[in-house]
C-alpha cells in the first residue's frame, strides 16, 4: 500500500462518523457528493480517499451505508478494542477519564497514572492512580496499546520516555510540545492552542478558506 496521507485518514474519521449517522437514521445509501457536503470537501476529494483502500461503491448508485461503514471501521483499526492509560491526572487528565462515551468506541481504559504524591492512590472511574513507575506491569498486565499524555508542557518528554520503555506503540500528546520517540512509536498530537491560531488566521483571511477549498 502506497503512503496514505494524514489529511485523508483525518478524513476517513470524519466520513465514518456521517455513516454512523446515516446509520442510525435507518438510511442505507448514500453517495460521495452527500458525504462531500456533510464533511466540507469536494466529491473528488472523497472517492480519492476511499480509492486509497480499493472500490467500495457502484457508478451511479452511489455506496452502501453499513457496507463502508463497516469496512472504514476495519480500515481504521476498530473492529477490536484498544486499552488505553492516561498520564497525568490534572483537569485534562480527569475530563478525558471521565468522558461519557469514552468505552463506546471501544477504546478501554485500563489504567491512570501521575507523579504527583497527593494524587497517587485517589480513585478515578474505580481506578486507582499509581505512580508512572507501575507503567510496565500494567502495559505487561492488561495488553495496553495507547497512553495518553495530559501532562505540563514541562514534562511530556518523561512521560513520552516512560510510556515507550514501558512498550507502548501508540501516544495521544495533549501537551503543547513536540516529544521525541524512536520510529516504531506513533504520536498524535492535539494542540487546541493551533487550533484557535489557525481559526484567527482564516478569520483574518477569509478569502483564503475558498481559495483552498
Amino acid at each position: 500500500m502506497s503512503t496514505i496521507p494524514t489529511a485523508t485518514i483525518s478524513r476517513l474519521v470524519t466520513y465514518l462518523r456521517i455513516l454512523s449517522q446515516l446509520e442510525a437514521q435507518g438510511i442505507k445509501k448514500t453517495s460521495s457528493d452527500h458525504l462531500a457536503e456533510e464533511a466540507q470537501v469536494s466529491a473528488f476529494q472523497v472517492r480519492k480517499d476511499l480509492a486509497y483502500f480499493g472500490r467500495f461503491g457502484t457508478r451511479g448508485a452511489g455506496y452502501s451505508v453499513p457496507t463502508l461503514r463497516r469496512e472504514l471501521r476495519r480500515i481504521l483499526g476498530l473492529t477490536r478494542a484498544w486499552n488505553v492509560v492516561i498520564v497525568g491526572m490534572g483537569r485534562l487528565g480527569q475530563a478525558i477519564a471521565n468522558y461519557p462515551s469514552f468505552d463506546q468506541y471501544d477504546f478501554l481504559l485500563k489504567g491512570v497514572f501521575d507523579i504527583d504524591p497527593s494524587k497517587i492512590g485517589q480513585k478515578i472511574l474505580g481506578l486507582e492512580v499509581q505512580h508512572t513507575d507501575a507503567l510496565p506491569t500494567v502495559v505487561r498486565e492488561k495488553g495496553v496499546d495507547i497512553g495518553l499524555i495530559t501532562v505540563p508542557q514541562s514534562a511530556a518528554q518523561d512521560a513520552a520516555d516512560a510510556l515507550v520503555r514501558a512498550g507502548v506503540k501508540g501516544i495521544l500528546n495533549f501537551a503543547p510540545t513536540i516529544i521525541n520517540v524512536s520510529r516504531e512509536v506513533h504520536v498524535e498530537p492535539v494542540d487546541f492552542l493551533a487550533g484557535l491560531k489557525r481559526l484567527s488566521f482564516y478569520i483574518q483571511n477569509p478569502q483564503l478558506k475558498e481559495e483552498l477549498a
